[in-house]
């Protein structure tokens, strides 16, 4: 029996897609039943109450001490972006230690396989598996300070040389992390992701209906942190184009924790005059989300980088129509459930708005796409394909069923 660490260390609402895959991986490697492996979640104390209802099987919760606490001046520091900067930049001159070395607690417990599956990690002579996720600031280094960009990298080539598989969602960002950091291709494993909607508590009626009455009788949504590479301004430009030329005020729901960047999305609601069609909702709860995915008319997912795309999966998981970005991979991702545009061009996104907001038979068609590219995806998969990886790395022997489920050919 082998001990597997994965690292579960997130504060709840912080950390958008990763914590959706912790979640994702938690409940599928929960009902695997061919294996005596024991998987260990290191959480934080105060922190794992967002985990712990996916947890179950040979899944076990481990807390390791509270979240740290940000001090007031680094509090401040995140609601003054001119004072953030200049302290990323006066960081960047100095020298830092970016790299640690693990303190022994995972070689004390006897851990045979440390899974990191954010971007922070520490040496160890452990295996291990890492997640660079995606190498967004070296396509879009205007979005990072020279100090992110001095951490990402000093971080991401340790980690990914350590590490006996780096894990990636697409084969898009595969090729990317192989050329940048001369990676073998077989060290890069593309395992991709999924919906974890159908593991959520579902809306009752009443909370539909409560749901229901907040919001315009139609709309579109966009699920989406208030990040630069979200793309939102270009998104809300679309829809001054479909009101000032088409005529048509059609209203978008977004929902999504409101970072400092959210001001400046505010004002540029405010500039165009739009506050009357857009609704800001900020953070949701599960609950919600998932109402706003059953009451939407489509989902449009203007962003320009990322390494999945998870409101993606969920949408076509609730049979929503979507319109959706060609960044990356994600054309291949949403396939033929969708509709694909530039994300630097608003015609283009106001055109595959209009489209599909206007032709009842294409939301239709692309509703029953959707739900049919959905079957594709699943966390029983996933975990199942992590799991046959564990096994390679820890030199066991692999069932039939692992080494056809190595040797397939990845999704996205």
């Amino acid at each position: 029996m082998a001990k597997i660490g994965i690292d579960a260390k997130l504060v709840d609402g912080r950390s958008g897609g990763v914590q959706q895959f912790i979640i994702g991986l938690a409940q599928g490697l929960s009902k695997l039943t061919s294996t005596d492996d024991e998987y260990i979640f290191f959480v934080y104390r105060d922190q794992a109450a967002w985990l712990e209802p996916y947890v179950a099987g040979h899944c076990r919760l481990y807390p390791v001490g509270d979240a740290p606490k940000s001090p007031t001046w680094k509090r401040t520091l995140k609601e003054l972006p001119y004072l953030r900067r200049m302290w990323h930049w006066i960081q960047s001159k100095r020298k830092h230690q970016f790299v640690t070395r693990s303190d022994g607690f995972i070689e004390q417990l006897g851990v045979d396989l440390m899974h990191f599956t954010t971007q922070r990690a520490f040496l160890t002579d452990v295996p291990t598996i890492y997640h660079p996720w995606d190498l967004q600031h070296l396509h879009l280094p205007q979005f990072f300070s020279s100090y992110e960009h001095q951490q990402r990298e000093a971080t991401y080539q340790v980690f990914c040389e350590q590490a006996q598989m780096v894990a990636v969602a697409s084969t898009w960002i595969k090729q990317d992390v192989i050329q940048h950091y001369h990676l073998s291709p077989e060290k890069v494993q593309v395992i991709p992701m999924a919906s974890v909607l159908s593991d959520y508590p579902k809306p009752t009626p009443t909370e539909l209906a409560q749901m229901r009455a907040k919001l315009p009788q139609r709309f579109i949504y966009y699920p989406a942190q208030t990040w630069q590479h979200k793309n939102h301004l270009k998104l809300l430009d679309a829809l001054v184009l479909l009101r000032d030329e088409y005529g048509l005020n059609i209203p978008l729901v977004l929902s999504g924790t409101m970072n400092t960047y959210g001001r400046v999305i505010q004002k540029y609601i405010q500039k165009h005059r739009l506050n009357n069609q857009v609704v800001l909702l900020g953070y949701v709860s599960v609950v919600e989300v998932q109402a706003l995915y059953q009451l939407c008319d489509m989902l449009v997912f203007p962003s320009r980088f990322e390494g999945w795309g998870l409101p993606i999966t969920e949408a076509m998981a609730s049979g929503v129509p979507i319109a959706c970005s060609n960044a990356t991979h994600l054309s291949q991702l949403v396939a033929d459930a969708g509709l694909v545009f530039d994300p630097d061009q608003a015609d283009e996104i106001a055109t595959a708005i209009y489209q599909i907001w206007t032709d009842d038979t294409l939301r239709y068609n692309l509703r029953q796409k959707a739900l049919a590219r959905s079957r594709l995806f699943s966390w029983e998969y996933t975990a199942s394909l992590f799991h046959a990886h564990y096994q390679r790395i820890l030199g066991n022997t692999l069932t039939p069923q692992m080494q056809a489920l190595l040797a397939r050919e990845p999704l996205v």
